[in-house]
């Protein structure tokens, strides 16, 4: 089963967005939250334990070399996770998202094995986060960092990351009800965003955190 990638858009573009019960569900739910979870980027903020591993630069990034893996691995059960939202379904329409140029992923590296990274999708100055994991400590946070580094270079406004949690919090996300969420998302839409304007697809050449 696949969703057809249009449709896709233009739920995201109406504050919509399509989640599985778990991964073993042959549905596909269309959700809309009455509270949603936002990081507007110019309110981002970095954690000082985070700083620390930043400077050692632990990891190397690459964006776009393995979306199919990303997805795989935020799917995957982990302790604490045992099932996800990610089914069948959703990984064959984001793949699909991802090669019609919508979806993108950031990746993070150590001695060459993937081992945290993200995906969502971008649309005019808006991300829509869609899921992160990370197999070693602050992996999935590096990425975070280096994606709203771009996404600000790229000149986006606002990421959607749908809910909130405290780790979200420590970055400056916010919750606000699905009400102001359209006034943001109808804000953002009509921006020129570039995902890609940071740097091209593949291993990146800068470092903004040296």
């Amino acid at each position: 089963m696949q969703i057809d990638f249009t449709l896709v858009i233009e739920a995201y573009k109406k504050g919509m967005f399509p989640m599985a019960e778990d991964a073993n569900s042959r549905e596909v739910l269309w959700i809309e939250p009455k509270n949603r979870g936002i990081i507007e980027l110019n309110e981002f903020k970095v954690p000082k334990s985070l700083k620390k591993t930043l400077k050692k630069r632990t990891f190397k990034i690459k964006v776009n070399t393995k979306f199919e893996q990303v997805i795989e691995a935020c799917a995957k059960a982990v302790p604490g996770r045992e099932l996800t939202w990610i089914n069948a379904a959703i990984k064959t329409t984001y793949i699909t998202l991802y090669e019609q140029g919508y979806a993108h992923c950031i990746e993070c590296y150590k001695e060459e094995n993937l081992v945290g990274g993200l995906y969502g999708v971008a649309i005019g100055g808006m991300f829509f986060g869609e899921s992160m994991f990370s197999f070693e400590k602050d992996a999935s946070k590096v990425a975070l960092v280096h994606l709203v580094d771009r996404l600000i270079f790229g000149n986006f406004l606002i990421i959607d990351t749908q809910f909130i949690t405290n780790h979200l919090r420590n970055f400056g996300a916010k919750e606000i009800t699905q009400e102001n969420f359209l006034i943001f998302l109808n804000r953002a839409l009509p921006v020129q965003g570039d995902f890609l304007k940071y740097s091209p697809a593949g291993i990146l050449k800068t470092e903004l955190y040296p």
